[in-house]
């Protein structure tokens, strides 16, 4: 590699050292062991592999039993969860890395089945999102939910506190709030899926309001230098929309750089999709936001080379690249070809496209 690039240079994130600025992005791999949805021995090598990142973000993990959305996704609510998750700190430490849970709620974007005596899924407003759910083995349509009582959001506050400590009780440095893609504080925020018409609903105040709550008492539990968050502002992932994003988001964003957060998280673009699907200016949240501007979607080495080049942001989150490239860092250095992705492998199984991707070294060595 000759191309000089601040990719492979130190950043200091807090309080933590990280050798080098990729980041693996949070990925849902559906492998959690039911009924208590604890990570097995399998998340502990997936996640030890790939400890060479400067730092690694898990898979997005539900903050109650309420908050599941799709079939072996991983909790943090329970003992067991947390002695699960404890077993995947340790061995990447051993390896050297650092690694932060994403905690979620996914509201709407669930299903009858994974509720509490099959209820319905809880959401700003009754409005169903027009998507699919990856429940018993297959992708299906998400359920009607139901509008969450005045009463009941406090709870959920107090499940994403319980959630952060627990992180912390697990051995996590740090605390990524799913902010993102159309799940419960993203609904909030967006007009498309919020209609309400109390403290939580209409002006742009108000439905900032859960989000900015949530991430005011994940940082008080975790502290602000090891509380992360990720927000998507234009993603039309899961049906989730807003008719006016550039206003809400600066308006997140000055509120989230007053927590002092350490990090903000931005996809930018469609999900895993288009990066210019509609009109943003991302460059206003990086002058907005105190901390570190983590930048998502799209990135390959030269994007990721030029846009920290430009200083446009400090960390860049890789995603699909990680999943079939353990040593993804390493293959960047050296130039050297990427492994494939088996998509038919992402969303559950066993080992294979999950810890079965060689590293070059491994490669060669088989040669």
């Amino acid at each position: 590699m000759s191309k000089p690039t601040k990719l492979f240079e130190p950043y200091q994130l807090g309080p933590i050292t990280l050798p080098n600025r990729l980041v693996m992005a949070p990925l849902t791999r559906n492998r959690a062991t039911p009924p208590g949805m604890v990570p097995g021995p399998l998340a502990a090598d997936y996640y030890s592999q790939r400890a060479s990142a400067g730092l690694l973000v898990t898979e997005a993990s539900q903050v109650s039993q309420q908050g599941q959305g799709y079939q072996d996704t991983p909790g943090i609510y329970s003992k067991e969860q947390v002695a699960g998750w404890r077993k995947v700190t340790d061995r990447v430490h051993a390896k050297g890395g650092r690694i932060f849970i994403q905690i979620w709620h996914v509201g709407r974007v669930s299903h009858t089945s994974l509720q509490a005596n099959g209820g319905a899924p809880v959401a700003p407003s009754a409005v169903r999102a027009k998507g699919k759910t990856f429940v018993g083995g297959t992708f299906t349509d998400i359920s009607e939910p139901r509008a969450l009582e005045l009463s009941e959001i406090p709870g959920i506050i107090d499940d994403f506190k319980r959630a952060t400590a627990n992180a912390l009780a697990a051995g996590f440095d740090g605390v990524e709030i799913h902010g993102a893609n159309g799940y419960l504080l993203d609904q909030f925020a967006k007009d498309g899926a919020n209609k309400r018409t109390d403290s939580y609903g209409g002006s742009i105040e108000n439905r900032a309001k859960l989000m900015l709550e949530v991430a005011k008492v994940v940082a008080a539990e975790a502290g602000p230098a090891r509380t992360g968050i990720r927000i998507s502002p234009v993603t039309p992932a899961n049906d989730i929309s807003d008719s006016n994003p550039q206003p809400l988001f600066d308006h997140i964003v000055d509120g989230l750089s007053a927590l002092k957060l350490v990090y903000l998280h931005v996809v930018e673009g469609a999900t895993g999709g288009p990066r210019d699907i509609a009109p943003f200016d991302y460059a206003s949240l990086r002058k907005r936001f105190a901390g570190a501007y983590m930048a998502n979607n799209g990135y390959d080495f030269e994007l990721a080379t030029k846009t920290l080049a430009a200083n446009e942001a400090d960390l860049i989150a890789f995603g699909k690249p990680f999943i079939s490239n353990p040593d993804l860092v390493e293959r960047l250095k050296a130039g050297a070809p990427l492994n494939e992705w088996d998509k038919a492998t992402f969303y559950g199984g066993s080992a294979k496209g999950y810890t079965d991707y060689p590293t070059l070294q491994a490669a060669a060595a088989a040669e």
